[in-house]
């Protein structure tokens, strides 16, 4: 396969904006072809920042080949009825003006690629084909003379699908939950092919839902009001601190300086959603505490090879002796979007015209700490990872911290807002997301899916985890820079050994309970 990327260099700027001027746009904000012209949001202008040029991309795995016809006479019907992808991002007036969206017609053909794969093209080791394909995706930029988003289709069989299709959305479209949940509006349950996806939601807690009246309730509620107080302000004590002096451990995880214009590799492992609900059930706590405690222990296994490698003159450096540093810093930074999301019946009217819905990005941030240890435990992980992610729900620090960049913007404008986005990502070590996929079998525009696998690169970190579920699986996706990650298989194998060690703890403290 020939090379689709020219080189790094293209991606060292921020993306140029093609200049006009405002002549035919009418006095209501409307331009000739009767749409809007809507100014990008300061978040939005942020994202074209060369250090922060972010692009999604988002894998999914069909079960039977693709028909690119079908899939373009679906997107008519369904994506281009979203504004921002049928318009362009132009910079309006002089250079260095404002960017508006501009509608514009769209033509598939430069969005829907379709490659051609030559004869004498490579194919024994099909899923190596495709990673490099979709790595290849990460060296290039999308040109500012379209609507930045394309869809790639690639009719190779690999491990877990037929066919493959590779979303590539630049990030000033929308955050990432709220692409993934545009994306899932134009699927269709195969069971039921006139329903949409349904997602489970979790239910949240008070105090009011607690057994307390009166008095004791009264108590209850200031002492909640006081303890969300006192960790919303210990957290933005740590923003700053971290913007100004708080680095990571240098671990091997790190990402050298300039990490962000390198090239990704994207992997993914589907998992047994069942065994993580097992896990959640017999210990009490959600999904997302026992993701995070997985994550924990397999890096806390991948960062012990790491440094047992690395003890050379060391004979007994192997997996099961203890090689880790003490008191290694590991923290990863989630950029939240604080705007709730509208949710796939939301977005399914909105491209049907029968209703808007709220879309955007409004960014703020959540450091996360990794405790990396060897436990004689493995349910220690989770217990652990519960413990803090029950104390980050007590703080408003994502509303915090996105109410500090935006005084950062409007009083010292973008540049300003970079370089404090940038000061975060490069004292901090990674990026984690956990995103809920549908619960049942659904088709994209007909194309029965085998998964879905949703990342993100451009942003100064060398390692990125997200874990999306769908159906009865779950699928780790990697994004790493293979000079600080040069086996990210390995890395997918450290996880799925964790959670099967955390699910065989489970399972023998059930049995000797009984």
């Amino acid at each position: 396969m020939d090379n689709v990327v020219e080189g790094l260099g293209l991606r060292k700027r921020s993306l140029k904006a093609i200049t006009t001027t405002k002549k035919s746009t009418s006095e209501d904000g409307y331009g000739v072809d009767g749409g809007l012209e809507e100014p990008l949001s300061p978040s939005a202008r942020l994202l074209h920042e060369p250090d922060f040029n972010l692009y999604i991309i988002a894998i999914i795995g069909s079960k039977t080949k693709i028909n690119p016809s079908v899939v373009k006479d679906g997107l008519v019907h369904t994506l281009l009825k979203h504004p921002r992808f049928c318009s362009l991002q132009v910079e309006v007036g002089e250079k260095g003006g404002e960017m508006k969206w501009v509608p514009t017609e769209v033509n598939l053909e430069n969005h829907v690629i379709v490659p051609k794969i030559e004869p004498e093209t490579d194919l024994s080791s099909p899923d190596k084909f495709v990673e490099d394909y979709i790595s290849d995706l990460s060296k290039t930029k999308i040109e500012m003379s379209k609507p930045l988003w394309e869809l790639h289709l690639l009719n190779i069989k690999t491990t877990d699908a037929e066919a493959v299709g590779i979303f590539k959305i630049h990030h000033s479209l929308g955050d990432g939950t709220s692409l993934v949940s545009l994306l899932l509006a134009c699927t269709r349950q195969t069971a039921d092919p006139n329903s949409l996806p349904t997602v489970p939601v979790t239910k949240s807690t008070s105090v009011r839902s607690g057994n307390y009246t009166g008095i004791r309730w009264i108590f209850m509620a200031i002492w909640g009001f006081l303890l969300l107080a006192w960790n919303t302000l210990v957290d933005i004590f740590l923003f700053f601190a971290t913007t100004m002096f708080i680095k990571d451990t240098e671990t091997p995880l790190k990402g050298a300086p300039g990490v962000e214009f390198a090239p990704k590799r994207f992997i993914h492992r589907s998992v047994s959603l069942d065994d993580i609900k097992l896990v959640k059930n017999a210990m009490n706590t959600t999904i997302n505490d026992v993701v995070l405690g997985v994550t924990t222990a397999g890096l806390s296994r991948y960062l012990n090879r790491r440094y047992g490698e690395d003890t050379e003159n060391d004979v007994g450096a192997t997996d099961n002796r203890n090689n880790l540093p003490k008191n290694i810093r590991l923290r990863s930074t989630l950029l939240v979007n604080i705007r709730p999301s509208s949710g796939i019946q939301a977005l399914s009217d909105m491209m049907e015209e029968k209703a808007e819905a709220k879309w955007g990005n409004r960014i703020g941030y959540v450091l996360f700490p990794f405790t990396i240890a060897l436990r004689d435990d493995p349910l220690d992980y989770v217990r652990e990872a519960k413990l803090v992610i029950d104390r980050k729900k007590n703080s408003y620090e994502a509303l915090y911290t996105f109410v500090i960049a935006e005084i950062v913007l409007k009083l010292f404008g973008i540049k300003a807002s970079a370089a404090l986005t940038h000061r975060i990502l490069t004292h901090t070590t990674m990026s984690f997301s956990n995103v809920v996929g549908p619960s049942e079998q659904i088709g994209f525009y007909g194309h029965e899916m085998s998964y879905i696998a949703p990342s993100v690169y451009g942003h100064p970190h060398a390692f990125t985890i997200n874990y999306q579920s769908y159906e009865n699986k779950m699928t780790i996706v990697l994004a790493v820079d293979e000079k600080a990650v040069p086996e990210p298989h390995k890395l997918c194998d450290d996880l799925e050994e964790s959670l099967k060690l955390i699910k065989d703890a489970v399972v023998a403290k059930y049995k000797d309970t009984k």
